[in-house]
C-alpha cells in the first residue's frame, strides 16, 4: 500500500460548515449547489475514488482512516469523525464509516457517448421514466453487469445520482455512461437513423414476440417501461419491435428490474450462444 499523503482534518461537531454537503440536505439542493452528490459505503466509495469522477472531500470514522484514506488523491479532504457522529450524519448506525462527497460533472450528451460506439455491436438500455431509485440503482447494476454500452434516461426518470440509486447500483453507475435525454422521442429517432439502432420495446402483450425466441442484431437499444404503467403508446411505437415476457398462474408483471435481468441476459448472452446475434 502507498503512504498517505493527505492532511486529517478532525471534525468535532455536526454544526462544522466543511461538512455541510453530507448532512441531510435535499438531494435536488446538492445537485443544484455545485452538482454533488452523496457516495456511502466502502465498496461503493471505493470505487468512486478509483473512478474519474471528481471527489470534493472524503469523511472517515477512525477506523476507516489507515484504510481507506490513503486511496483519497492528494489534495481532497479528508475530514476524520467520531464514529457515533457519522452515524448521525447517515441517520443509522453505519457500519462501513466511510462517506464521499463526488462531483457530477457535465451531462453526457447522446453525442459524446456515441463517440465510442464506432461500428462495433452496440446494446443500449433506454428508460424513458423509471422513478423509483431503488429500481434505477438496480437497472444501472444489471445493465453493468450485462456490458450495457449505455443507458439513456427519459425527461421523467428519476436520478440516478441519488444516494439510494448509487447505494443499490453498487457503484456501477461511475462506470456505466449515463445519457440524460431532453427530447427522448427525438433520440429514439436519432438511434435508428444516425447509428443504426434496432429498438425493442419490453411490454406485457401476448401478441408480442416472445422472449426465449426473440433474435437480435449486432446494434440494439431496449426499453423498459416505467414501475406502474409501462412504456407509452407513444415509446412503444417508436420501436422496431415489441418483446414479451410469458408469464403464469395469473402474473401479470414483474418488478421493472427483475424484467431487465431477464432480458439483459438473453440479449447478451442466450441469443449469442444460440446463434441468434453476435457475442461482445
Amino acid at each position: 500500500m502507498r503512504a498517505m499523503s493527505q492532511q486529517l482534518i478532525k471534525i468535532e461537531s455536526l454544526d462544522d460548515p466543511r461538512i455541510v454537503p453530507f448532512l441531510n440536505l435535499k438531494e435536488r439542493e446538492l445537485a443544484r449547489e455545485g452538482g454533488r452528490f452523496i457516495a456511502e459505503g466502502e465498496l461503493v466509495v471505493r470505487r468512486l475514488l478509483s473512478s474519474e469522477f471528481e471527489v470534493e472531500s472524503v469523511l472517515l470514522a477512525p477506523r476507516r482512516v489507515e484504510e481507506i484514506g490513503r486511496l483519497v488523491k492528494e489534495g481532497v479532504p479528508v475530514y476524520v469523525g467520531a464514529a457515533e457522529m457519522v452515524n448521525g450524519i447517515v441517520g443509522f448506525k453505519f457500519h462501513s464509516g466511510v462517506i464521499a462527497c463526488g462531483v457530477r460533472g457535465q451531462r453526457l450528451t447522446l453525442e459524446e457517448a456515441a463517440k465510442g460506439w464506432a461500428e462495433k455491436p452496440l446494446t443500449l438500455v433506454v428508460c424513458p421514466e423509471v422513478s423509483n431509485t431503488d429500481n434505477m440503482g438496480s437497472l444501472i447494476r444489471i445493465s453493468s453487469a450485462f456490458g450495457a454500452d449505455a443507458m439513456i434516461l427519459g425527461e421523467h426518470s428519476c436520478d440516478p445520482y441519488y444516494r439510494q440509486s448509487i447505494r443499490v447500483s453498487m457503484g456501477a453507475v461511475f462506470r456505466l455512461p449515463m445519457v440524460q435525454s431532453e427530447d427522448l422521442m427525438s433520440d429514439l429517432r436519432r438511434l435508428r437513423e444516425q447509428w443504426g439502432v434496432e429498438l425493442l420495446a419490453t411490454v406485457l402483450d401476448e401478441r408480442a414476440e416472445e422472449l426465449a425466441g426473440a433474435r437480435r442484431g449486432r446494434r440494439v437499444a431496449i426499453l423498459f417501461g416505467n414501475e406502474a404503467q409501462g412504456l407509452r403508446r407513444e415509446h412503444v411505437e417508436a420501436c422496431d419491435r415489441k418483446i414479451t415476457i410469458p408469464m403464469k398462474l395469473g402474473t401479470d408483471s414483474l418488478n421493472v428490474s427483475v424484467a431487465a435481468g431477464i432480458v439483459m441476459y438473453h440479449f447478451t448472452q442466450y441469443a449469442a450462444e444460440k446463434g441468434q446475434g453476435v457475442r461482445r
